[in-house]
């Protein structure tokens, strides 16, 4: 009677394993495909913020309620002109000006060049060293439904600013379309060494609207 008993839970867990697997890799695809995703960074455009084979935790829901906010790190899908992949191609930058800002290079009263935006210079402490806000002067207002975006290593991101350039001041193919963003990276979580918050640098904070 003992081995009969402890037989059938054995059976059935068997046969439920099966079904278990399948409701736990449904449930990791979608949450992969609609709320987290990790991303790996390949290049230094983000350093020292990002370093190269860092790897970030992205929230793809976010967006879906509210619009980027100036300051948070964003994936988006890079335009073909930007990436030269028509396939399309994830970028990672730091979100500078929304929709409407006027954003302006550079304000030079203080001890050190600053960006503008809305009229209220900007502190930027986490620009790579040496780097500074802007390798050219540039005074622009962005687009309803776009976003102005840079690198924090200002000298090697291919961002919002040398497309600016590139494209001989075309304000639309220098910006980016609120559509076309992934998600908000909001943390570094390998290696372990490096894991950190992705917060709002405190130099945003009080930026008036346009």
């Amino acid at each position: 009677m003992i081995d009969e008993q402890t037989d059938k839970p054995r059976s059935s867990f068997w046969k439920e394993l099966p079904i278990l697997l399948g409701v736990a890799i449904l449930v990791a695809v979608l949450v992969r495909a609609f709320v987290l995703q990790t991303f790996f960074i390949p290049s230094p455009s983000m350093e020292n913020t990002l370093k190269i084979d860092d790897r970030v935790l992205v929230n793809k829901l976010v967006y879906d309620f509210r619009s980027p906010h100036r300051g948070e790190v964003i994936v988006f899908k890079a335009p073909t002109e930007w990436s030269g992949n028509p396939d399309g191609e994830d970028f990672i930058k730091r979100v500078i000006g929304v929709p409407g800002d006027h954003v302006v290079c550079c304000d030079r009263t203080g001890p050190q060049e600053r960006l503008v935006i809305n009229g209220k210079p900007i502190d930027e402490p986490f620009i790579y060293p040496g780097n500074k806000p802007a390798d050219q002067d540039f005074d622009i207002t962005v687009p309803q439904g776009r976003l102005w975006v840079m690198g924090d290593h200002r000298e090697a991101s291919g961002d919002s600013l040398e497309h600016w350039q590139q494209s001989g001041q075309d304000i639309t193919e220098a910006t980016i379309p609120e559509d076309q963003v992934v998600g908000r990276a909001f943390t570094v979580f390998w290696p372990v060494g490096r894991a950190t918050w992705l917060t709002v640098p405190k130099g945003f904070d009080g930026v008036p609207n346009p």
